[in-house]
């Protein structure tokens, strides 16, 4: 069949054209540390990013010829050539990317020029831009390349359709890129409709109930409309009452009890077993819906979830609804549920050390190294930094040991628990050579390095830090070696970046020192607080690097701040609990007063929840009302508890933040440690515990 794509702008496709010469070398750069407080030009550049911000075109490009010569000079040409970029002719969007050439913001403009002429359904300046973009990060770019490609005769239409699909289920929301691509591939007949399907299945399970709209529009438009009424009122559509729509389409309805699940797993379950819908739903449509109502019940705590993943097949569930399924296995001990499910996951997700560290759990247990509810016997459990392992010959502990030692390292939550698994404790691995005089001074040097330092000194962190990234990750095909990371991380320390600091060093494989990874500024600060209230300093230091990467004047988009992003009601109430009766809101954002309060309140987390720091670490990120709601049920090893908490925000928090604590004891102490003995056991409340603080926020 015949390619049916968007129309092409005037002017025929051509061969792209060669980028323009460098801009010129920029003279030595000094630390940081050691620059003026202002050069020449540094007000206009802050004038430039509040015209940009405020959108006012015309005052930016009146001040551009000030920014000349200056350091940030390509970030000002990013800043009024994207101001009017849906309307500057090409021959001026192209002076300007040679004005930039080799810089981020070259790069970024053409991203964004890119998908602007995708959207304009330029074709021809699009195929000319296309090889010159150096990041090639955006799905959207991608998706109209591979259309394109199929179109040019470059790719095998079949080819692009299976990577459009890859790319499209990918996106997390509704877009234009794959969107259209997407289209052109359903018309030619190289993408299968069961994708667009896939899709809306994907997209009204996470509640982006637009972009499953978007995707069956491209079979129907009238089905659009349709699907907005069975997101508002699911239950509704099932029983026929939307008397617009009498007629029910069997994906639709899948959809519509997709939706259903989303609240009522139990009515979901009962919509599959009517006999209006078992004859019509396919096996494979049945499945997918069984691993949803499954994946919904088990966040809710329903006992029925494990029945409810029972009645379908493995095969024909989405790797979410597998990992669901093993968390189901995990809160429940059964242990071959756990199993059966990673084994069916995807090979991508099987390689994932969470999995890997799970399915060697799940075979200790069928080699009877568990007890039968998968929760070790207090009384008889191993001290910490004792082998769970065990020097059993058995088929399946060897396996076990195999898939642990593959995974077992100080570097991450699942690696460190293999380690302890294998008999062994968390401890830090001998640092690299430091870096040479002459290694800092080549990356002080970096073209990129210096814009990014100096972006940081006039208060531009988000520029700074895109800047910061390309040189070490992009600037160079395949990224700065492992001796430049290291000297890139120890510089950005030294002028207590330490954020760039730690993503710096967390790049590096082989050329690792644990201080850059985990450094420990504000010594005095921290450590005095947390003698004065008792209150281990490696915790503190590993929810400060997790909830602010020590950015002392960091805000999330909910309006926490800080280094310990404490909310504004939070700092009152602690306020008034510790006597701070002349506190004042903007105090947050001083360093000493938000130490002051958010260890304070972690200290009351800690003693609401019994010392339990996998509960404090939950409660600090979700809330307290949901951690006591999450404790509720059998008694867990903190491992499975963890893995088991529904937000995926918090559970990656709380299995972050643990693992952070156990480094941080172990810099901090010089000594071996264990994240298991921190995760300790999770359950409900004891008797003999005083009831809860139920006043804390």
């Amino acid at each position: 069949m015949s390619f049916v794509i968007p129309s092409i702008s005037a002017g025929a496709w051509r061969r792209p054209i060669m980028a323009g010469l460098l801009a010129a070398a920029l003279g030595p750069c000094a630390l940081l540390a050691q620059a003026p407080a202002a050069a020449p030009g540094d007000a206009t550049l802050l004038e430039m990013r509040d015209a940009f911000r405020l959108g006012r075109t015309v005052q930016l490009g009146q001040s551009l010829p000030k920014a000349q010569g200056h350091v940030l000079e390509p970030l000002a040409r990013y800043w009024e050539m994207r101001a009017r970029l849906e309307s500057a002719p090409a021959a001026e969007i192209r002076a300007a990317l040679d004005a930039m050439a080799g810089t981020y913001w070259e790069d970024r403009l053409r991203n964004d020029w890119l998908l602007v002429l995708g959207r304009q359904r330029n074709w021809a300046d699009f195929e000319t831009e296309r090889p010159r973009f150096r990041m090639n990060d955006d799905r959207q770019v991608r998706c109209y390349g591979l259309m394109l490609d199929a179109v040019a005769g470059r790719m095998e239409p079949t080819q692009a359709a299976a990577r459009v699909q890859t790319e499209w289920l990918a996106q997390k929301d509704q877009d234009t890129g794959c969107a259209t691509a997407a289209e052109a591939l359903l018309q030619s007949g190289h993408l299968d409709p069961k994708a667009v399907w896939m899709r809306a299945r994907l997209m009204m399970e996470t509640g982006k109930t637009r972009a499953a709209s978007q995707a069956v529009a491209l079979l129907n438009p009238e089905w659009a409309a349709r699907l907005d009424a069975i997101a508002a009122e699911p239950q509704r559509y099932l029983d026929g009452k939307l008397t617009a729509f009498r007629t029910q389409t069997k994906e639709l309805v899948t959809l519509a009890i997709i939706r259903l699940a989303s609240n009522d797993p139990a009515a979901a379950a009962a919509e599959v077993d009517h006999l209006r819908w078992r004859t019509q739903l396919t096996r494979d449509e049945r499945d997918w819906l069984w691993g949803v109502i499954g994946k919904r019940a088990t966040q809710k705590f329903m006992p029925q979830a494990v029945d409810y993943f029972a009645r379908g097949s493995d095969r024909g569930m989405a790797d979410d609804h597998l990992a669901w399924k093993a968390r189901a296995g995990l809160r429940t001990g059964r242990w071959s549920m756990v199993r059966e499910a990673v084994d069916a996951m995807g090979p991508a997700q099987q390689s994932d050390p969470a999995w890997i560290y799970w399915k060697a759990r799940a075979l200790l247990a069928q080699a009877g190294l568990e007890s039968a509810a998968g929760v070790p016997d207090p009384a008889t459990a191993p001290p910490a930094g004792t082998a769970v392992v065990g020097a059993s010959a058995a088929p399946e502990v060897l396996q076990a040991r195999q898939l642990l030692a593959g995974i077992a390292s100080p570097h991450g939550f699942y690696e460190q628990l293999a380690l302890e698994a294998l008999g062994l404790k968390v401890s830090l691995p001998p640092p690299p050579p430091p870096p040479t005089a002459a290694e800092l001074a080549d990356i002080a040097r970096d073209a990129g390095i210096r814009r990014a330092l100096a972006a940081f000194r006039l208060g531009l962190r988000s520029e700074a830090s895109r800047e910061w990234n390309y040189s070490i990750a992009l600037h160079t095909p395949g990224g700065m070696t492992e001796r430049e990371l290291l000297a890139a991380a120890t510089l950005a320390c030294r002028e207590q970046l330490w954020d760039r600091c730690i993503h710096t060093s967390s790049r590096n494989r082989s050329q690792i020192d644990m201080s850059l990874r985990y450094p420990t500024p504000f010594r005095d600060a921290v450590l005095g607080r947390t003698r004065e209230i008792g209150l281990e300093p490696a915790y503190v230091y590993g929810l400060i690097r997790q909830e602010s990467r020590f950015v002392t004047d960091a805000r999330s988009g909910v309006g926490a701040s800080g280094l310990m992003q404490v909310m504004p009601a939070t700092a009152r109430w602690t306020a008034r609990r510790i006597g701070l009766s002349d506190f004042r809101p903007a105090q947050i954002n001083e360093r000493d007063t938000n130490i002051q309060i958010g260890t304070a309140y972690l200290k009351f987390a800690l003693d609401d929840f019994e010392g339990s720091m996998p509960l404090a670490a939950a409660a600090y990120n979700a809330g307290p009302g949901r951690a006591r709601a999450w404790r509720e049920g059998p008694t867990l090893p903190g491992d499975q508890w963890a893995e088991t908490i529904p937000f995926e925000e918090t559970r990656d928090y709380v299995k972050r933040v643990l693992a952070n604590t156990t480094l941080y004891a172990a810099l901090l102490s010089g000594q071996p440690q264990s994240l298991r003995q921190r995760l300790g056991t999770v359950g409900p409340r004891s008797a003999s515990a005083p009831p809860p603080n139920t006043d804390l926020p």
